[in-house]
């Protein structure tokens, strides 16, 4: 266990982890406890079966955010657990049975959607492939292949094949015009007015002539109809399918709440192996974090940080509330108490938080990745036709305010294909409280010489930081216990 949690701290920066010494004074025992070590570490111990043991966590919150200027505050980490047969319990699972069912229905919807964008690329590569054909057939005179396939497409299609005796095939079989099908398909493209001009210029019988005008005739008008009508159709599939995808990102959008509040209700796995949950009693079990932080004057790469662990293990009592009716529970039991201060720069505060909240991360990870290979399927003709329906869309957004028409400024990034999904189910690390930086701006690296002296500059600030802020952790520790009415020293 000790060797797992220094390979977990080393794998986001930290060298030494935590010890604390548990036992008596004769027989202690020192174990780890998987945070980072920190400057100085303060713990309080209260019990009280008077349901306002809340109190506490906000009096504490409140506290260094107001009297110390701890003006910026992350939480990390909020869970719970109730034992399976307690009236807490009971109405959490109510709740989380219709979250899951509300985000059921939309995965299922989202399911639904992504099927049939495969079907809507899948129509517009055939109408690609069949346009092909009619604007490769205008580019060459003759001996055109496209020209000769649209042909045979028509006879195939529209004309019914040999087995019509009125068609070319049937026609040369059934009538003896053997040579219309020739006539018919080394025809070069023509026009309607430049139909009468080619048949005059043949040398053959006039019934021969009379029937190729026709059949020529009706192609190309065939031709012309059929080529407008994919035209329409490729130009309305585009449209429709940038509508689907935006469906898709507001259904996307709908769901991330409700997996946040998912992930609260859901009982904590090892809260409720512990022995202090027993299933037939009326116990509760929660664990609440925050990280208060603010910058010290002279210190720009250092933030001065009080880490506060607040365990609860209570008696929750459910009690009517005046609105809505509804019961909630007041606890009242034990909380442990913990404040831990670090001199920490913008990435290990993040690798903090990545530490954190890697368990939930690596949960929802196997849902953006099953998304993310659905749409990587589609390949580039799905991303080429989200960007050309992008060209139909007005560039800007006219707002009538004091009738004043304002441009809309430019976006630096636009959406791809991946958006939604990478978007939202990575904003699995935004729902547990874990936001990834901005990478859009890549600055120039650093020489050694550079690296060295921030480096040195971090050290020397984290020192000032650290030594100041083991005094204000230290007050806010102290006030607590005396209004509290608990032993402290002067």
């Amino acid at each position: 266990m000790a060797d797992e949690i220094d390979e977990r701290l080393k794998k986001f920066g930290f060298k030494e982890a935590e010890m604390f010494e548990f036992g008596s004074f004769w027989d202690p025992t020192l174990f780890k406890t998987g945070y980072p070590k920190p400057f100085r570490t303060h713990h309080i111990i209260i019990t009280s079966f008077k349901p306002n043991i809340e109190e506490v966590y906000f009096w504490l919150m409140n506290h260094a955010k107001f009297d110390f200027s701890y003006h910026t505050v992350d939480k990390i980490i909020d869970f719970q657990a109730a034992s399976e047969q307690s009236a807490m319990f009971g109405v959490t699972q109510q709740r989380l049975g219709l979250q899951q069912d509300r985000v059921t229905q939309y995965l299922a919807t989202i399911g639904k959607f992504i099927k049939e964008l495969f079907q809507m690329v899948r129509e517009l590569r055939v109408i690609d492939e069949k346009l092909d054909h009619y604007v490769r057939s205008y580019r060459t005179k003759t001996d055109n292949p496209y020209e000769i396939s649209l042909k045979g497409m028509w006879i195939d299609l529209v004309e019914g094949g040999a087995k019509n005796p009125a068609s070319v095939y049937g026609m040369a079989r059934e009538l003896q015009f053997t040579t219309l099908p020739d006539l018919f398909f080394s025809a070069p493209p023509l026009t309607k007015e430049g139909v009468e001009y080619y048949i005059k210029g043949l040398k053959f019988n006039k019934n021969v002539k009379n029937v190729l005008s026709r059949k020529l005739a009706t192609f190309i008008i065939w031709k012309e109809r059929t080529h407008k009508e994919l035209n329409t159709r490729r130009e309305f599939m585009v449209k429709y399918l940038r509508q689907h995808y935006e469906i898709i990102k507001m259904y996307m959008g709908w769901v991330k709440p409700y997996l946040k509040h998912i992930n609260r209700l859901q009982s904590k796995e090892s809260f409720m192996d512990s022995p202090d949950m027993i299933s037939t009693f009326e116990t509760a079990k929660m664990e609440i974090e925050i990280l208060l932080r603010k910058k010290i004057e002279g210190c720009d790469k250092v933030w001065s940080c009080i880490l506060m662990t607040f365990k609860y293990v209570t008696t929750p009592s459910m009690a009517y509330q005046s609105e809505g009716y509804q019961r909630g529970p007041l606890h009242g039991g034990e909380v442990r108490i913990c404040m831990r201060s670090y001199g920490w720069t913008d990435k290990e505060i993040e690798n903090y938080k990545k530490m954190r909240d890697q368990e939930n991360l690596d949960l929802m990870g196997t849902i953006d990745d099953s998304l993310n290979a659905a749409m990587k399927a589609l390949g580039d003709e799905l991303e080429g036709y989200l960007q050309e329906s992008e060209k139909d869309m007005p560039n800007i957004r006219k707002e009538t305010k004091n009738n004043v028409e304002t441009e809309e400024p430019p976006k630096e990034k636009k959406d791809n294909v991946l958006t939604p999904f990478i978007g939202i189910f990575n904003g699995f690390g935004e729902l547990f409280g874990y936001t990834p930086g901005d990478r859009s701006s890549k600055k120039s690296p650093m020489t050694r010489r550079e690296m060295i002296q921030e480096q040195e500059q971090i050290e020397k600030e984290r020192k000032r930081t650290e030594s100041m802020m083991g005094v204000r952790m230290y007050t806010v520790y102290k006030n607590f216990k005396k209004s509290h009415g608990m032993m402290a020293w002067r």
